[in-house]
């Protein structure tokens, strides 16, 4: 049940607090003094409701999962929110494209769209928390653990799909679009607080992270893997950083004194709060070795300046993690002041957020629940899904015409799951596959689809619909049992034999918004059938869940216990008939990682003789190919070929798929490649045999009707790769080697299958007049670099205008980098003039020694639709700087 403060009204709730805290030295005392900004007051605040505290309620605040103190008015707070490219919490809400695929943009504006509607979901899930008084789990709080801003330097990375791409300046700048788009305009009263992560120097591999000893040069650190977090600290003023599972030069990454305090405090002038990465902090003594126990692992995170620690066993609502932090006051490892330190930053976070009242600036009413998912946010996710698109080929194809017969194979054809990519709700708005896309876009087109056979890829959730309540009405019968006692261990609890509720849900998901009588610790028994669309071969699987689905009494899939999260569905092939029903008989338990679902995939028997008649009187065939995010992803427990902990092993595609390209271009009809992936693969063969090729990402819920649009050309594709695409890994350094020599265009000296920054039109553009000014007459101090950008060709479409520069070519230099980009629409004939600025800091590079400054000598530009000599549309100009300018870390 929820604590009896969860009723008091705003008003009521900021006076309980507010006279908690009145006597000399707190809110009573301040209120007396000259008028301080929301930022000072809010420090004042939070050091008043810490000195209120006892020992054992500060050190329980420590870890993510901060209890409720009653005596103070002060609910419970769960700092876990995630919200990398959606808000995830109890309901269904906006998914967007794969912040990969955000970067393919190249979108500044659009990325801080995408943000600031974020920040609103959360916002109304945090309202939703407060409504039902479940406030301490995951994705109630108001602050998020994104974005994600990490250099995707390997392309055998998992996570690097979590990110904007490979190069420093574009994370950067989208980075800061990020935070401010989360925050809102004011960072003294961030609306949610943003954390960049993970500080610093981590992209892999996935199975060595946790004790992972990186190795970096200064020139690296200062060149490659500290900007983007220079400029979300210093230019977005992101209110919190999370520091890394790794070491860094022998120190973990949340100990790390040239980190957090030499560069985050000092240099960068942080003032907001650091998390630990999830475990990182246990890392310190059980993988590191760094410290020799957990007590003195915990000091060591909290005298390097992490003041809140992600422990994965809050998941499990473990009690106890306090312990090691008693311990540690206790031996003299830390002390009541570092405590107080800490706290002080995470309160006044709270208090500046709104989340605990007392700022008579903080006064904007609670977002409402009805907020999430709004048309608006479905139509900005469309919006963000087409911008993602890459065209990287097209021999006339493109776009598809109306009346065509367009066949559809590939396992990714109707797939759901994939549009999602990680760190995403399992309850997303709705998706549409590729498919479905199609038949939406091409109503008097035949459309047809070609079953693939059973492969990695497989497993989408089945859909709304398909269930029936034990007496035939729509959904399933789900009754909720309230854990009894405070055990937590999973095997050990106990529930309750009566259920607190009972209602009928959709699907085989829990939902316990509005139920506030539910408690954090609960058990759902669902009951009903599922009942088959279509008669077929399909694989079934389950996650989250224990049971089984029968026939007549015969089990056709069993499941003995709970999946936990990242672990690959186990699908069982069976035979299903259209409007048979299967009796359904599953339990889950909360806290588990993994959410419950029935996983489902049509398949064909014979594949090989399925695409053959498939295909036969097609006009064109569009091939939907590539991977998903339960191949490549976060430290996952998958071995197969190609793939291993979550990282790629190969940039090809799985074998399969690559057979069925080859039988599809036997036919001799055009083949359209459509490519869903997180990371860099192998498009040789694509690029030799394919009519066109277009790279989608995880796209996010409306992926499969963006990719409609521009496969049909009501929407002209302008997106560009952030990625450098190779043929092999052979062509690459070794995974685990963090020196940036040989990696990314900027230090890449072979040749690419697609370099980072192409893509293609419908239309055609061309630059001229070119002008270089410098500022007040010394280009030290910065340029501006105008064109005339026209489009030249039939249609309107974007263009992404992109600066690159060629420094002098001294030790560290790379061999060209991106300094300046903009994405502009122009109607078919139209010209302007586009003028990009850069700062010292822009014309600036790195010594081997670590110093950046800007260098005398000659420099060359590029302007244009890509990279020079990628057979974009490109002109160049050139500007001498006389003198060095050394500039701050």
């Amino acid at each position: 049940m929820r604590p009896a403060f969860f009723a008091l009204p705003p008003r009521a709730l900021a006076w309980s607090l507010v006279l908690a805290l009145a006597w000399p030295g707190t809110v009573a005392s301040v209120q007396a003094k000259p008028v301080l900004n929301p930022r000072e007051q809010a420090d004042q605040l939070a050091t008043a409701v810490v000195a209120r505290m006892t020992t054992d309620e500060k050190i329980a605040q420590l870890v993510n999962v901060a209890p409720a103190i009653p005596r103070l008015g002060i609910p419970a707070y769960n700092w876990w929110t995630e919200s990398l490219h959606g808000a995830i919490g109890a309901i269904a809400t906006t998914n967007f494209p794969e912040p990969i695929g955000l970067a393919a943009t190249f979108d500044a504006p659009l990325v801080h769209d995408v943000a600031g509607t974020i920040s609103i979901e959360n916002r109304a899930l945090h309202t939703l928390g407060r409504q039902t008084g479940h406030l301490g789990v995951i994705g109630t709080g108001l602050d998020t653990w994104s974005p994600n801003i990490n250099i995707f330097r390997d392309p055998r990375w998992g996570r690097g799909q979590e990110t904007y791409g490979e190069d420093p300046f574009l994370t950067a700048h989208l980075g800061v679009a990020f935070v401010t788009g989360m925050q809102g305009p004011d960072p003294d009263l961030p609306l949610v607080i943003a954390t960049p992560k993970h500080f610093a120097v981590h992209s892999g591999p996935e199975s060595t992270r946790h004790g992972a000893n990186v190795f970096v040069t200064p020139h690296d650190l200062e060149d490659t893997y500290l900007p983007a977090f220079r400029a979300a600290i210093v230019e977005g003023r992101a209110g919190s950083i999370m520091c890394a599972y790794n070491r860094i030069d022998g120190q973990p990454a949340c100990g790390s004194e040239p980190l957090l305090t030499d560069h985050l405090r000092n240099a960068w002038g942080f003032t907001g709060y650091v998390v630990s990465d999830c475990d990182a902090v246990v890392d310190i003594a059980d993988h590191h070795k760094y410290a020799p126990d957990p007590a003195a692992a915990v000091a060591v995170a909290l005298k390097a300046g992490v003041d809140n620690e992600c422990n994965t066993q809050t998941m499990s609502a473990a009690t106890g993690l306090g312990a090691r932090y008693a311990e540690a006051l206790q031996r003299g490892l830390i002390t009541t002041n570092d405590l107080d330190r800490a706290l002080a930053r995470l309160f006044s976070a709270r208090f500046r957020t709104g989340d605990l009242p007392g700022l008579a600036e903080r006064r904007d009413p609670p977002v409402p629940v009805s907020a999430i998912g709004t048309p608006e946010h479905q139509a900005l996710a469309l919006r963000a899904a087409i911008e993602s698109v890459v065209m990287l080929k097209n021999d006339g194809t493109l776009p598809l015409r109306p009346g065509a017969k367009v066949v559809v194979i590939g396992p990714l054809g109707d797939a759901t799951r994939v549009l999602r990519g990680n760190y995403s709700s399992a309850q997303s708005g709705k998706p549409v596959s590729v498919i479905d896309g199609l038949r939406q876009v091409m109503p008097a087109a035949q459309i047809s689809l070609v079953p693939f056979g059973a492969s990695i890829t497989d497993g989408d959730l089945v859909p709304d619909g398909l269930f029936q309540t034990p007496d035939g009405k729509p959904g399933l019968q789900a009754a909720y049992f309230n854990a009894v006692g405070t055990t937590a261990a999973f095997g050990q609890r106990t529930f309750a034999a009566t259920p607190v509720a009972r209602r009928i849900e959709p699907n085989l998901i829990a939902h316990t918004e509005g139920l506030p009588q539910i408690g954090d610790i609960y058990k759902v028994q669902w009951s009903g059938y599922f009942v088959a669309p279509e008669s077929g071969t399909y694989r079934l699987g389950v996650t989250g869940v224990k049971g089984t689905l029968d026939h007549d009494g015969t089990p056709i899939l069993v499941a003995k216990q709970y999946s936990q999260w990242s672990e690959p569905v186990k699908l069982s092939q069976v035979t299903l008939r259209k409007g048979e029903r299967y009796a359904l008989h599953f339990e889950s338990e909360s806290k588990l990682a993994a959410a419950p679902g029935l996983i489902w995939k049509r398949i064909a028997p014979d594949a090989d003789a399925a695409l053959a008649a498939g295909i036969a009187d097609a006009d064109v065939i569009v091939a939907a190919v590539g991977l998903t995010s339960d191949l490549e992803g976060e430290e996952m427990p998958v071995k197969i070929d190609g793939f291993t902990g979550g990282d790629k092993t190969s940039l090809d595609l799985p074998a399969d798929q690559r057979a069925m390209l080859e039988r599809a271009r036997a036919s001799g009809k055009p083949v359209v490649v459509v490519a869903l992936n997180g990371s860099a693969i192998d498009l040789t063969w694509a690029r030799d045999h394919a009519a066109a090729i277009v790279e989608a990402w995880y796209p996010g819920q409306a992926g499969g009707l963006a990719l409609a649009k521009v496969l049909t050309g009501q929407e002209n594709p302008a997106g560009r790769l952030p990625l450098t695409f190779y043929r092999d890994i052979a062509d690459l350094p070794a995974f685990d080697d963090y020196r940036m020599q040989g990696r990314t265009y900027r230090y890449f000296t072979g040749k690419p299958v697609y370099g980072f920054g192409y893509g293609l039109s419908y239309t055609h553009f061309a630059y001229g007049n070119p002008v270089v000014s410098p500022v007040d007459g010394d280009a030290a101090k910065g340029i501006r670099v105008s064109a005339e950008v026209r489009n030249t060709g039939p249609r309107d479409g974007n263009e992404v205008v992109q600066l690159y520069l060629r420094v002098p070519q001294k030790p560290g230099a790379p061999r060209l980098a991106l300094r300046g980009f903009q994405r502009i629409a122009l109607k078919a004939g139209e010209a302007r003039t586009v003028t990009l600025r850069l700062d010292p800091r822009d014309l600036s590079a790195v010594t081997p020694g670590g110093a950046r400054q800007v260098w005398p000598g000659h420099y060359v530009l590029s302007l244009g639709g890509g990279q020079p000599d990628s057979g974009l549309p490109t002109v160049s100009a050139q500007f001498d700087i006389d003198h060095t300018v050394d500039l701050p870390r």
